[in-house]
């Protein structure tokens, strides 16, 4: 097993995931099976109690994880499937180690932070990175690890530790640390930053091998010397990756600079056997990663997408949905322009309080060429989500709610054309005299964490539901799988009056007792969905949900649909 630690230096968020992703990317390109691991050195077991305008989105994994946002950069550039336990926190650590020491695992001994927590660490590392993650069911070759923070926060010392043993247990020739600098510019490229990341990380236990330096503009010569002088490195050691138009763009950046070469003589790739089959789906998948990536510089006309939602102070709220539409775009040849719309400032009560921001939403959502309204959690801005979907249904604007959003369009629906003038959520309406939406009943009400229903779950299209838009992207298949996230669910008692009023359930649970999909059938495009399709889409292959809507808003549902299902 070999093992590429992705750790950074100087500030956080400066794209250490991304850098992580691109060289996992690379390394699959030559036929390498490659999986991930996100260390976050927060306490919280999983991110799912996280504020998302704290955090960014909670990303959730097939077996119902509650996952950092890195987590789906992974999936989405390596094709992969990850699990719960490829995000470690110190929450995750020390509940495991407790648990052994209340059992008496350590036979009466003190337990400390060394050896037991970092053993631990190690532990984990090594049986996770272990485990097949795509189809061809192949125990990884290579394990990138991405190490949140920054080195010297006090959090993340046990891991930094853990890691360094990790790489005298791996050996020789199985270990590479890449180092994520940021290179400012204050008149002139600054270095001291990078000298001084890299001196803490090797005082820490760890000597990088690559340093990757993010900056505005490309690094010049005389910058790359300097580095790699001062911190004793050749100045091929010296990765430049500076701001592009895309993220996707950063594989070829890293690309260009020899990195797959790097990497191959510092952990002796070539003496790793790969099958003629993996080197050639590797080959292909990185043709199609370039001509898509630089598609993009040749688009034909641009697509406004408005994301009307709770959260949308902090973009990384809703990186999934960014990307999934991102995807949509790269295969209509489109551009896409996403705008986030502050759905209070929708509300009546803006439109007294801050007219500005009040017209400049509705200006927002009236030009928009669809409206997606996503998923959240809580009353705050229902209402404007609630007019943003009237909007889109009464004026033939393409819409797409996920999860939060297919439930306020079913409120929306029975209130304006099924005349359930009290229609509300139990969440949301508690007062409310008819509850469309409502708790399911298996739900924990008492406990946040891990208590929604999470994870992986069949959609079965339901008979007579030929006509709908989003099933003939499907082909012929009778049902699907998706990831879900929530916690209520609309009323089966309520579904007799909407479908009497026109509203189309067109996807069930397997029970055929939970809804899955809404349908409008005279629109040219309004569909809502319990569960998140953005979980599963990648570069290479949209979400179908996604990439109808951004289609239908394009003006190319016809030909997208006759091309999927070639």
């Amino acid at each position: 097993m070999k093992f590429v630690l992705v750790s950074g230096g100087v500030i956080s968020g400066v794209g250490k995931g991304i850098i992580a992703s691109s060289t996992g990317l690379l390394l699959k390109t030559i036929g390498l099976t490659v999986t991930s691991i996100k260390i976050d050195p927060y306490i919280n077991i999983d991110a799912g109690t996280m504020a998302p305008t704290e955090h960014g989105e909670v990303y959730v994994t097939d077996d119902g994880g509650e996952m950092d946002l890195d987590i789906g950069n992974y999936e989405r550039y390596l094709l992969t499937t990850l699990t719960r336990d490829h995000n470690i926190t110190t929450g995750k650590i020390y509940q495991q180690v407790i648990e052994r020491e209340r059992r008496g695992d350590y036979l009466g001994k003190t337990v400390q932070v060394v050896p037991h927590i970092t053993n631990a660490i190690q532990d984990w590392i090594e049986r996770v990175a272990r485990l097949p993650v795509d189809d061809s069911q192949n125990e990884p070759d290579v394990c990138v690890i991405e190490l949140g923070g920054t080195v010297g926060d006090i959090e993340s010392a046990p891991f930094i530790h853990a890691v360094s043993q990790l790489q005298r247990r791996a050996g020789k020739g199985n270990f590479v640390q890449i180092l994520v600098s940021y290179v400012p510019v204050v008149g002139e490229q600054k270095t001291k930053p990078t000298q001084r990341a890299v001196s803490d990380s090797r005082s820490a236990g760890l000597n990088p091998d690559l340093i990757a330096c993010r900056c505005e503009q490309p690094l010049i010569d005389a910058t790359i010397q300097k580095i790699a002088n001062m911190c004793q490195v050749e100045q091929k050691q010296v990765l430049a990756v500076h701001n592009v138009s895309t993220t996707y763009h950063v594989p070829l950046l890293l690309d260009k600079q020899r990195l797959l070469s790097t990497l191959s003589d510092l952990l002796d790739l070539q003496s790793i056997e790969k099958s003629s089959a993996l080197i050639e789906h590797g080959s292909q998948m990185w043709q199609d990663w370039v001509g898509l990536t630089r598609g993009q510089d040749h688009t034909l006309g641009s697509v406004t997408i408005a994301l009307v939602g709770k959260y949308t102070s902090l973009e990384d709220s809703y990186i999934s949905v960014s990307k999934a539409l991102e995807h949509a775009a790269m295969y209509c040849r489109k551009k896409l322009e996403l705008v986030y719309v502050d759905a209070s400032h929708l509300e009546d009560e803006t439109s007294e309080n801050s007219p500005a921001e009040f017209h400049k939403a509705w200006h927002a959502v009236c030009t928009a060429d669809a409206i997606l309204v996503p998923g959240g959690f809580g009353s705050r801005a229902i209402e404007g989500m609630v007019k943003a979907v009237t909007w889109a249904r009464t004026k033939n604007v393409p819409f797409l709610g996920i999860c939060l959003g297919m439930q306020l369009a079913v409120i929306e629906y029975a209130r304006n054309v099924a005349a359930i003038e009290d229609a509300g959520s139990e969440e949301l309406h508690p007062q409310a005299k008819d509850h469309v939406i409502v708790y399911m009943p298996e739900v924990d009400k008492t406990k946040l964490g891990g208590t929604m229903r999470l994870g992986k779950h069949p959609c079965i299209f339901q008979a007579g539901t030929e006509w709908s838009r989003l099933r003939k992207l499907y082909g012929t298949a009778d049902q699907i799988s998706e990831r879900h996230r929530h916690r209520y669910e609309v009323n089966p008692a309520m579904i007799d009056p909407l479908e009497k009023a026109g509203l189309a359930f067109v996807g069930k649970d397997v029970k055929g007792e939970r809804m899955e999909i809404i349908e409008l059938p005279d629109h040219p495009w309004f569909v809502g969905v319990q569960f998140h399709p953005e979980y599963l889409s990648r570069v290479l292959s949209p979400s179908k949900v996604v990439l109808g809507f951004f289609a239908a808003a394009a003006g190319c549902l016809d030909d997208v649909t006759l091309s999927v299902n070639k």
